[in-house]
């Protein structure tokens, strides 16, 4: 035990800002989510993208059946424009982001945002409709909302992102057919949602993740409300 101590007083725990355990300089997970998307979306330019875009992008009348669609289809993209205005915003926004949170509730805030964005999408959708969505727009608005709430609990300023913001907003209506604006406000809302908890509890770990389960429980329930209720 005593050694245990003494590695500890040697080699304190990091911590970010907000509370988070600091993973060092490098943004790994910004990272491994830019090199993932990107990967996917060179594969589904390749001979499988159609059976890729099949069995992971997101319909309604499928999301109930296939579940883990409300997640996968935001590691798919449309043309290149989709996927670079994505990416562009990721390697902006991540970075920074990851820096104040930390590596975990940073991956936290990316995925339960991109899960918010599908359930939006889904919520406003016909269930029985079988026209798919891809892309991780609901995502990047989550980071876009994390970054206005905890910036301003920062007493930070969050001009610049206006331009990025409204050319990722413009891409619904560029590409109706694989870009959804109901993804857009979901995944933001989502992130505000999450970045006033993760600003407010700050160092409370336990709290951070309850509350994360509590905000990816809450999203799951209303997307089965969504079927249930037809």
């Amino acid at each position: 035990m005593s050694c245990v101590a003494q590695s500890a007083r040697e080699h304190p725990t990091t911590r970010t800002v907000l509370g988070g355990r600091q993973g060092g300089q490098t943004p790994v997970v910004t990272l491994t989510l830019l090199v993932s998307c990107v990967l996917i979306w060179l594969l589904q330019r390749s001979s499988m993208g159609t059976e890729i875009f099949q069995r992971f992008a997101l319909a309604p009348g499928i999301g109930w059946h296939e579940p883990w669609r409300f997640l996968t289809s935001a590691f798919l993209h449309g043309p290149l424009i989709h996927i670079g205005f994505n990416m562009l915003a990721l390697w902006m926004l991540g970075p920074y982001l990851e820096g104040l949170l930390g590596r975990a509730r940073f991956l936290l805030l990316y995925l339960i945002s991109a899960l918010g964005g599908s359930v939006a999408f889904v919520l406003v959708n016909p269930v029985n409709s079988m026209g798919a969505v891809v892309g991780a727009s609901g995502a990047i608005f989550g980071l876009f909302a994390a970054l206005i709430v905890l910036n301003r609990a920062l007493g930070r300023s969050t001009g610049g992102i206006a331009v990025t913001l409204a050319l990722n907003a413009a891409l619904p209506i560029l590409y109706p057919n694989t870009i959804a604006w109901q993804a857009h406000i979901g995944g933001f809302v989502t992130g505000l949602v999450l970045a006033a908890l993760f600003a407010k509890v700050r160092g409370n770990a336990a709290a951070a993740y309850a509350g994360s389960a509590a905000v990816t429980a809450g999203l799951a329930a209303l997307g089965a409300a969504r079927y249930f209720l037809g």
